[in-house]
């Protein structure tokens, strides 16, 4: 199932991330796709308090893994860094993708050979000439997934 959104600023893409961030469950993996700058870390903090997570959050790029408490644990991954499916071996990816807490991936294109078959893919594309605009494809792998996309379309539509 696909989900296509659209948010007008870095608020509203934090918000569509906290109603996500709402619906998650112990185990889900969710993969980011998408250029720098097209609002990866934002749609994550936007995640990261819907999960409960307080304080700031910002891209592990150099970290390669965040970690934060919240009504579940957060695992906030950024791969970019890594030249290879070895290197997600020796950041021991299975107790992220397959531990009690939630798991986001960004640029997840790197980690494809690890990434577990059911999973959300999370697509963010900015828009030429609006710099605050973002286009937000979800893509649900597996029936989990196809659950979840579809509780978030109804919050969405309904506003919550």
């Amino acid at each position: 199932m696909e989900l296509v959104w659209q948010t007008r600023s870095a608020g509203e893409t934090e918000d569509f991330g906290r109603l996500l961030g709402n619906l998650l469950a112990p185990g889900d993996v969710l993969c980011l796709y998408g250029d720098l700058g097209a609002g990866k870390t934002t749609l994550a903090r936007g995640i990261a308090r819907g999960l409960g997570v307080g304080g700031p959050v910002t891209s592990p790029t150099f970290n390669l893994i965040h970690e934060y408490d919240g009504r579940l644990p957060f695992y906030h991954m950024d791969v970019y860094r890594l030249s290879g499916t070895e290197d997600m071996f020796d950041l021991g990816y299975e107790e992220y993708f397959y531990g009690r807490g939630v798991t986001l991936v960004e640029w997840a294109e790197r980690a494809s050979e690890v990434l577990p078959g059911e999973r959300l893919d999370i697509y963010l594309e900015a828009y030429s000439g609006e710099p605050d605009w973002r286009e937000i494809r979800l893509f649900s792998r597996g029936k989990r997934y196809e659950e979840l996309v579809k509780e978030l379309d109804a919050l969405v539509r309904t506003g919550h």
